[in-house]
């Protein structure tokens, strides 16, 4: 028998790089942790685990958020995409993973699945129009090995090539080719 005002587990549904999902889940479980450790999405990494680095950058409905501080609870009937859901069914990079190779915008690596997510959220908000404003609008995302200016570029690149909502690397390639 439970003792008086302890939580359980509830269960929820979540759309998860397009597959939906019912899952049961303690209140206190990250989506960080849902999708690492139950989902093995682990594409997302836990950095700070305080909301600092965006190495955890995922999309919720869209919006970029940091899952090592969004309870998964909370997200009943949300739309989730992790860096994992990006590439298209046929395994075509999005327009920025193919922007972030290009460019060689990355080091170590840990940093780009959040980098790249935020990256995609950035473009899809469609209020970045400078080198300035893409660095103030990605300074949530940390880059320990300092690869920001090959960030701000393969940024750039997929902004002026108009094809970082919804396109894959083809159109991307095709866009910059023109």
């Amino acid at each position: 028998m439970a003792e008086a005002g302890a939580m359980s587990s509830e269960r929820i549904t979540l759309t998860i790089n397009g597959a939906t999902c019912e899952l049961q889940v303690d209140p206190w479980t990250t989506l960080l942790d849902l999708a690492r450790e139950r989902l093995d999405l682990t594409g997302s990494k836990k950095g700070c685990d305080h909301g600092q680095c965006g190495a955890c950058t995922m999309l919720v409905d869209g919006r970029r958020v940091n899952s090592c501080l969004k309870l998964a609870i909370t997200l009943d009937g949300a739309e989730v995409t992790t860096i994992e859901g990006l590439a298209g069914p046929d395994g075509a990079l999005h327009p920025m993973q193919a922007a972030f190779v290009e460019h060689d915008a990355f080091q170590c690596g840990y940093c780009t699945p959040g980098q790249i997510m935020s990256a995609v959220a950035l473009v899809q908000e469609g209020r970045a129009r400078s080198r300035e404003d893409i660095r103030e609008y990605m300074s949530g995302n940390i880059c320990r090995c300092g690869a920001y200016t090959n960030i701000v570029d393969a940024i750039q690149d997929v902004l002026g090539s108009g094809s970082g909502e919804d396109g894959r690397a083809e159109e991307h390639q095709q866009g910059v080719a023109a």
